[in-house]
């Protein structure tokens, strides 16, 4: 299976979630990447993945990704990849062991391809309403 397959595969596999489907990029967090860009919200993954789900043990696990602010944080809770028990349940990777960087790279193409796909959602909902207020 392809790199892309997998992806396909988690997303719609989350989208059947009510509770991860319920969650989608606000106004201002659609303009925070086209401001800053892709490459500096694909470092923000990484840095925040690193930060606060590789290590083994989380003192405050379940409890340390924010439910609003960065679009990460948003595309963490959409995409199962919160905290090590949702990584756990969603994704199969067992709490206890620092994640691989094999692992961190599949959380943050998650991440991203979620956020590419709010993006182009976003995008064609704006050109969609641009459209039809011309009329």
């Amino acid at each position: 299976m392809s790199k892309e397959s997998i992806l396909d595969y988690k997303l719609m596999e989350l989208s059947r979630s009510k509770f991860r489907s319920s969650f989608h990029l606000r106004k201002y967090m659609v303009e925070y990447i086209h401001d800053k860009g892709m490459k500096t919200i694909l470092q923000h993954a990484y840095d925040f993945i690193n930060e606060r789900l590789k290590p083994a043990y989380i003192e405050n696990d379940g409890k340390q990704t924010p439910m609003r602010g960065h679009p990460v944080f948003i595309a963490q809770h959409a995409t199962g990849c919160c905290c090590r028990g949702c990584l756990e349940k969603w994704h199969k990777i067992p709490k206890g062991g620092e994640l691989t960087q094999n692992e961190v790279n599949y959380i943050v193409a998650l991440i991203m391809e979620w956020i590419k796909r709010e993006m182009k959602d976003c995008d064609d909902t704006n050109e969609k309403n641009s459209n039809t207020s011309n009329d």
